[in-house]
């Protein structure tokens, strides 16, 4: 599980655990406790946040003009393909 700093609490963290997973959470600076962190996984975490952030550049997207479902995948497809090609 990926998250960033906002999330590192205790109670979450047991909470992951819990679910059979394991937190990549950085730690807070204020913390006593560092738990291990893996940079290259939160490196992954990072790249689909900046995707996220380009579809979210175009208005269409970003409000969600289309009604249909359809319709808003097809422009997510069509947005991402020129993010991609430029």
């Amino acid at each position: 599980m990926l998250a960033d700093k906002a999330y590192d609490t205790n109670a979450i963290r047991d909470l992951i655990e819990c679910q059979g997973a394991v937190p990549n959470i950085p730690s807070k600076a204020n913390r006593r406790w560092k738990s291990c962190f893996s940079r290259t996984l939160y490196k992954g975490r990072n790249a689909v946040e900046r995707m996220f952030c380009r579809l979210k550049d175009y208005r269409r997207i970003a409000t969600r003009y289309d009604k249909l479902a359809t319709n808003f995948v097809g422009a997510i497809y069509l947005v991402a393909a020129i993010t991609w090609w430029l």
